[in-house]
């Protein structure tokens, strides 16, 4: 009987469910964003917010400016020219134009005036520190990851000098020159003291290794990640794996540190858009198969770009305890298709999956891509949870909390703490 009179019921579920959603805090495990110790390397403001790269492609559909022009601006009159072009003579309905209105206003922002200036005023009278908080803090962010590279010169400088760190903002060593870009990446490798060469012997092996324990151990890394084109493969006889196998995940799994792979963007696919000209495409996922089979105590988290790619990577989740979903990247992160993603993953393996991230590149993009996502997770929760009452299974306002927070980061930890997984016998 107690437990009846503390279930939700069927009739107030939507309510209940939105309230718990909308108050759990979440870690935010992978994001653009830097610490605001790295001063200009922390976008914010809000011709950042209209110069975004989404939004830039965007606008280049409906302006007669050539590409060049564009790109002559100042940032403050790009910003201008997309505002005009995209939310004055178009209504703002795309998921970019609308995120930065969800922002605007949740920042108290006047939007139905629809006055630029007015905006870029209220900017200039807010300290730096104090936006990050209020940003955090309207996100319900209270952890977030960063994408750290050591290829990064600027970045390189501030982690070399240091400095007095915000424990929200964790580290993650990003090593993709290292994996696709080899041997060109070893000349930074050279430079930084690592005895390396082009051929990957065993003093070039022990001198990557010891370059991916000092920069793992300097950013207190959570993970290492790498992003990958669609026609990744593994194994083959390419650099990439021998750095894998003899190196990368050798050092993940002995500092229990797990290797995220963003798998399915194609690089520069129209160049004169610069950040914005990257693509996609639907990747082959043998090679995350075979990764996950040749390495059973290491631990992978994967993200694919490519909406054809879900489905696989599910069901490989449900064949390998060492494999952990995570996110709707990039095209994926617009509310439909992250309702149909994350719906999936719910029917296909449960709870063990951290369903978004929010790849926030300018610091109030974390409002409106939690804000929206959290209105996708409740409806997709509220049906579930209804489809649960029917078989006269009825959850608890405390269990909603339990899987809610499990969703919003707790997944993603438990994963990264345990041990890989044991080594089974062969039948």
């Amino acid at each position: 009987m107690e437990q009846v009179d503390q279930a939700v019921s069927s009739a107030n579920l939507p309510d209940r469910v939105n309230a718990i959603v909308a108050q759990t805090a979440v870690f935010d495990i992978h994001t653009h964003l830097y610490d605001p110790a790295f001063g200009a390397l922390l976008l914010h403001g809000i011709d950042e917010l209209l110069t975004y790269h989404y939004l830039t492609a965007e606008m280049f559909r409906h302006t007669d400016l050539s590409y060049g022009a564009f790109w002559k601006l100042p940032r403050s009159e790009q910003a201008d020219h997309i505002w005009r072009r995209l939310f004055v003579d178009h209504s703002p309905v795309s998921e970019a134009c609308r995120g930065v209105l969800t922002t605007l206003n949740l920042l108290g922002l006047d939007t139905g005036k629809r006055e630029l200036p007015a905006i870029r005023k209220w900017y200039a009278e807010q300290p730096t520190e104090a936006l990050v908080d209020r940003c955090l803090n309207l996100a319900r962010v209270e952890h977030l990851c960063m994408t750290n590279s050591p290829f990064d010169l600027e970045e390189r400088r501030v982690w070399t000098r240091g400095f007095h760190r915000d424990e929200r903002f964790v580290g993650s060593l990003r090593i993709d020159p290292l994996i696709l870009e080899w041997p060109q990446a070893g000349s930074h490798l050279s430079e930084d003291g690592y005895q390396v060469g082009d051929v990957l012997d065993e003093t070039t092996i022990r001198n990557i290794r010891r370059f991916l324990e000092d920069w793992s151990d300097r950013i207190n890394a959570r993970y290492l990640m790498v992003s990958l084109p669609p026609d990744f493969a593994y194994p083959d006889q390419a650099a990439s794996t021998k750095l894998l196998d003899r190196a990368v995940i050798p050092h993940c799994q002995e500092n229990d540190l797990p290797l995220a792979l963003m798998i399915g963007v194609k690089r520069a696919v129209n160049p004169a858009l610069r950040l914005a000209g990257d693509g996609m495409g639907r990747a082959d996922l043998n090679a995350l198969e075979n990764l996950c089979a040749s390495h059973p105590q290491a631990k992978f988290l994967c993200t694919a770009l490519s909406k054809e790619n879900q489905h696989e990577l599910c069901v490989l989740a449900r064949k390998f305890p060492n494999l952990h979903p995570f996110g709707c990247w990039w095209f994926t992160n617009t509310p439909s298709t992250a309702k149909e993603i994350t719906k999936m993953r719910l029917e296909l393996i449960g709870l063990s999956v951290t369903p978004q991230h929010s790849d926030a590149r300018i610091l109030e993009q974390l409002i409106y891509k939690w804000t929206h996502f959290r209105e996708v997770l409740t409806g997709i929760l509220s049906e579930k949870y209804a489809d649960l009452a029917r078989t006269g299974w009825v959850v608890t306002d405390a269990e909603i909390q339990r899987d809610t927070t499990e969703l919003f980061g707790t997944a993603f930890e438990h994963f990264c703490d345990t041990p890989g997984p044991c080594v089974l016998p062969a039948a």
